[in-house]
C-alpha cells in the first residue's frame, strides 16, 4: 500500500510503501474489543483490603454483664461499632490481571492500524520544528487540518521540541512507536505516524 508522506505543514515529502501484514488487514470488532478490555482490566488499581470482624486481633471475652450494666448487650471487641474493631462489608481483595494471548494482542494492534488507513492516517517525514513553541505548532496543526483528536508517534523517541510545544494542547498526545497500542489508536480521529514510527511498528511485527 503506497501513501503519501507530508511534512508539518501539509506539504509533499514524498511516497511510502506501507507493509500490507499490517496495514491492510481487516478490522474485526470481537478482536479489537477483547484487546481493549484486557488493556482497560490492566489498568485498574487493586484496592486495598479491609480487615472485616473474624480478622481482628481482640478479645472475645465478654466485657459487661448481659443484664443490669445501664448499657447495650455487647459480646466481643472485633464488633465493627467499636474503635479497632473489624470493618463491616469492608473492600476486599480483588485483581484484575486477566491474560490475553499475544498473537490475538498483535493482531489486534495490527486492526487498529489497519482501520486508520480508510482516510484518518497520516505519515510525516518527521516532528522537526524550526521554533518549538506551543503557539506556532497550533497553527501548523490548524493549516494541516489533522482534527481535534490526533494521536501522534514517532520512533524511537518522540522529537523532544514537538513533545515541548504540543504538551498544553488539548487533543494532542504524543508517545514513542513502543507505546503504541490499540486503545490509544481507536480512541483518537486521526492517527499520525513518521517514517520512523512506521518502521519501528512494521520491525517490531516482522521481527
Amino acid at each position: 500500500m503506497k501513501v503519501q508522506v507530508l511534512k508539518l505543514d501539509g506539504t509533499a515529502a514524498g511516497d511510502l510503501e506501507l507493509s500490507d501484514d499490517v496495514f491492510g488487514i481487516a478490522p474485526r470488532s470481537d478482536i479489537l474489543h477483547r484487546v481493549v478490555t484486557w488493556q482497560l482490566e490492566n489498568r485498574r488499581g487493586i484496592a486495598r483490603k479491609a480487615r472485616e470482624r473474624s480478622e481482628v486481633s481482640r478479645t472475645g471475652k465478654k466485657f459487661g454483664r448481659q443484664k443490669g450494666g445501664g448499657t447495650a448487650r455487647h459480646g466481643d471487641r472485633s464488633a465493627p461499632i467499636f474503635i479497632g474493631g473489624g470493618k463491616a462489608h469492608g473492600p476486599r481483595l480483588r485483581e484484575f490481571d486477566v491474560s490475553l494471548n499475544k498473537k490475538i494482542r498483535a493482531l489486534g494492534l495490527k486492526m487498529a492500524l489497519s482501520s486508520k488507513t480508510d482516510g484518518n492516517l497520516v505519515i510525516v517525514d518527521n516532528l522537526e520544528l524550526t521554533d518549538a513553541k506551543t503557539k506556532v505548532l497550533v497553527g501548523i496543526l490548524a493549516g494541516a487540518g489533522f482534527g481535534k483528536k490526533v494521536l501522534v508517534v514517532d520512533g524511537e523517541a518522540v522529537n523532544e521540541g514537538f513533545a515541548r510545544a504540543a504538551g498544553n494542547i488539548i487533543g494532542i498526545n504524543v508517545m514513542p512507536a513502543i507505546g503504541a497500542n490499540v486503545y490509544d489508536i481507536l480512541k483518537h480521529d486521526t492517527l499520525v505516524l513518521t517514517r520512523s514510527a512506521v518502521e519501528k511498528l512494521e520491525a517490531r511485527f516482522n521481527g
